[in-house]
C-alpha cells in the first residue's frame, strides 16, 4: 500500500516558535508513518520539520529549488534536485497528499494557492494569510491549527473524508 505523503512548507526565515512547531510536526508526521516532503532547504521550516521527522525514525522527501543536491537539509532520506527554481514548488504540491504550511512568506504563499488551486487539503500551523485569499484559492479546502498536534488531527480528518 502507499504511503501518505505530507507535504510541510514554511519559510526559510521565521521566528524561533515557527522551527519549533515544525521541528514537532516532523516529529508528529512521522509517529503517523507518514512521509514528510518539503522544499529540502538547510534552514528554517524545511529543514526543522525533515529534522523532527527523521529524530523520530521517519522518511524525509526534499525537492529542491536547485540542482546541486549538496545543498540539501543533512536530516533528508531522499534529496530530487530540480534546478527549476520556484518552479519547484509545483512538485512539492502534486507530490503531497496534504499539506501543511507553516509561517513564509511568498514562497510560502504560493504553494499554498497552487495546492488549493489542485484540490489539495491544506491545513495552516500558526499561519493565517486571511479567508479572502483562501477562500478565492480553494473554496474551503483549508483549516487553521494553533498547534503542530491540532495542525496532524486536522490531516487526519481530511485524509478519511472521501475525495471530492
Amino acid at each position: 500500500m502507499r504511503r501518505t505523503v505530507v507535504g510541510v512548507m514554511g519559510g526559510c526565515a521565521v521566528p524561533p516558535a515557527t522551527l519549533e512547531h515544525a521541528h514537532e510536526l516532523g516529529r508528529l508526521i512521522a509517529a503517523e508513518g507518514w512521509v514528510l516532503l518539503n522544499g529540502g532547504r538547510p534552514t528554517g521550516v524545511m529543514d526543522a520539520s525533515a529534522r523532527g521527522a527523521r529524530e523520530a525514525g521517519g522518511l524525509t522527501v526534499g525537492v529542491l529549488f536547485d540542482d546541486d543536491q549538496a545543498a540539501a537539509s543533512e536530516h533528508l532520506d531522499i534529496v530530487i534536485p530540480t534546478g527549476m527554481g520556484a518552479g519547484r514548488n509545483i512538485i512539492n504540491v502534486l507530490g503531497s497528499d496534504a499539506i501543511v504550511a507553516c509561517r513564509g512568506n511568498g514562497g510560502t504563499l504560493s504553494e499554498v494557492a497552487m495546492a488549493l488551486r489542485f484540490g489539495k487539503r491544506v491545513v495552516l500551523l500558526d499561519f493565517d494569510p486571511g479567508r479572502q485569499f483562501l477562500d478565492l484559492c480553494g473554496d474551503g479546502r483549508w483549516s487553521l491549527a494553533a498547534t503542530p498536534v491540532e495542525a496532524v488531527a486536522q490531516v487526519k480528518t481530511w485524509l478519511a473524508r472521501p475525495k471530492d
